[in-house]
């Protein structure tokens, strides 16, 4: 009986508790658990000890006479002071725990994430390393259509095609959104758990001190793969992680040998539904399931539809490489390579009695997201034309945008200050307030200030070619030269120049950024 009550306390304690965790802040986040665990322990028992002495001894039964008495004011004192110093006791070391949570400075690895339905992007600063991680668990197995004799793993549920892989005894710094719904990056063993919302970059930070695998999930209902979202951490040595980072650079060089040498090759009708088949499987059988018919209205059916029998192959490839706006169709281009895209068009295009007989190569891939839009001139737009189109203005200028003849940029038109600085904000909040925050503060290091800055109160070139090309330095720090128009641009050059109190009252205009987009 005895060694029956220890053993259930034991399985108590390894289920129920809060996780120790295995850094130094996951440990003072569990120690101000467990402190508060006993402060509130001992205020029950005391608590509840009195109530039920007081309704023992102070029965009717035993004669007892209510006090008759309105009010005390010790008493009032005593219950008023008393939580006050018990909070007090638990609010110190729990701010202490939070400010440390919350300090960022001096990291030594910066990796931002990204979530998407269902999958997590990594990307590290100032390496040129980014990739997706995938569950990796086989999708028959966690919809049941195995034999029952399969066994199914250990991390069923909770394994992954690529790790992220941080090194140990480095402070790590995560920059984590969405680009889609709002998620939570969440992996116990580090106490880290952190949104991640659409348009904005929240951050936390770890210090792992011992190589090894750490798991953890998404941890926000995201749609309807949530629970197949996992987070695997491999942790390295300093010394094994400079030579992962290395076999990275290298894979990154041989996919893009691979890529162009795709380029001149053809692939037979069998290898490419083959290769398609594995693709469309692992990427597109949740939302279209693997018989090809969908979820309507949210995800359409691909068995006899327009787009795979009846439509374009450059458009199914497009919707393929770029995703679909204001859908739940979002683009792979990033993910797949030109054959993977090439063979799932091709599957989608013959597989479930579509049976087009249209074989789709790399190459093909790359000729229609090269030339999606139509090339026309500035002067060939009417008043009365609407256009998708690259415009191609006198000069040259390309513009890739959809646009009537009034959309067509003035280069040579000088907008006031008040022009400028009412559309400079409608951009900035539209494309860099995610990073460099409303009020210009940014998120340093990262994302420096933009308030009192050098770039944004000094040499109007260099500010203008940071904007244009992106930071060599800080790769965060996109180019928004085709992002933006010319226009759009020296209007946030010059609201970043003038706003937060930077008042330098200095004016962009378009043909300034035509200027230094030349060079």
């Amino acid at each position: 009986m005895l060694v029956s009550l220890f053993t259930n306390i034991s399985w108590a304690d390894s289920q129920l508790n809060l996780t120790q965790g295995v850094t130094a802040i996951s440990r003072d986040v569990y120690d101000l658990h467990m402190y508060v665990l006993y402060i509130c322990t001992v205020i029950g028992v005391i608590v509840f000890g009195i109530m039920f002495w007081s309704i023992i001894f102070h029965r009717k039964s035993k004669g007892a006479k209510p006090a008759d008495f309105h009010e005390s004011t010790k008493v009032e004192v005593l219950w008023t002071a008393i939580p006050v110093v018990i909070l007090i006791a638990m609010a110190i070391p729990a701010t202490q725990t939070l400010i440390a949570m919350e300090d960022n400075n001096n990291s030594d690895v910066t990796i931002q994430i990204t979530g998407s339905q269902w999958k997590w992007h990594y990307k590290y600063f100032d390496e040129d390393i980014e990739y997706y991680s995938v569950l990796s668990t086989p999708r028959d197995q966690y919809q049941n259509q195995l034999e029952t004799t399969a066994v199914k793993s250990a991390n069923y549920l909770l394994e992954v095609d690529k790790p992220l892989v941080i090194p140990a005894n480095r402070k790590v710094r995560f920059l984590i959104t969405s680009d889609d719904v709002i998620h939570a990056w969440w992996v116990p063993a580090f106490a880290v758990k952190q949104d991640a919302n659409p348009g904005f970059i929240n951050e936390a930070w770890t210090n792992v001190d011992e190589p090894g695998i750490y798991r953890g999930q998404c941890a926000e209902l995201c749609g309807k793969d949530h629970g197949f979202m996992p987070i695997v951490v491999e942790v390295k040595s300093p010394e094994d992680y400079a030579i992962w980072l290395s076999e990275q650079q290298l894979r990154i060089a041989q996919a893009a040998e691979a890529e162009k040498a795709s380029l001149n090759t053809s692939m037979s009708e069998d290898e490419l539904m083959q290769l398609g088949e594995t693709t469309y499987t692992a990427y597109c059988s949740a939302c279209h399931q693997p018989t090809g018919q969908g979820l309507p209205p949210a995800f359409p059916a691909l068995k006899g539809s327009p787009v795979t029998t009846a439509g374009e192959i450059k458009a199914h490839v497009n919707i393929v490489f770029n995703g679909k706006a204001g859908t739940g169709m979002q683009g792979y281009g990033k993910q797949l390579s030109l054959n993977e895209i090439a063979a799932v068009v091709t599957y989608e295009r013959n597989a479930w009695g579509n049976n087009t007989g249209d074989l789709v190569q790399a190459s093909d891939v790359q000729s229609a997201v090269a030339n999606n839009s139509t090339t026309v001139t500035a002067a060939e737009v009417t008043s009365e034309t609407t256009v998708t189109a690259v415009i191609e203005t006198p000069d040259s200028t390309i513009i890739e945008t959809s646009v009537k003849a009034v959309d067509v940029e003035d280069l040579e038109k000088n907008y006031s200050l008040d022009e400028l600085m009412t559309m400079g904000e409608q951009v900035y909040m539209k494309a860099c307030v995610a990073c460099h925050q409303p009020t210009g503060a940014g998120i340093p290091p990262a994302f420096p200030a933009l308030k009192g800055s050098a770039i944004a109160t000094g040499d109007i070139a260099v500010h203008l070619d940071i904007v244009i090309n992106g930071s060599k330095k800080n790769a965060a720090m996109a180019a928004f030269s085709s992002q933006l128009t010319k226009t759009e641009i020296a209007a946030v050059v010059t609201y970043e120049r003038n706003a937060w109190g930077n008042n330098t009252g200095d004016l962009v205009q378009p043909a300034a950024v035509d200027a230094a987009s030349a060079k």
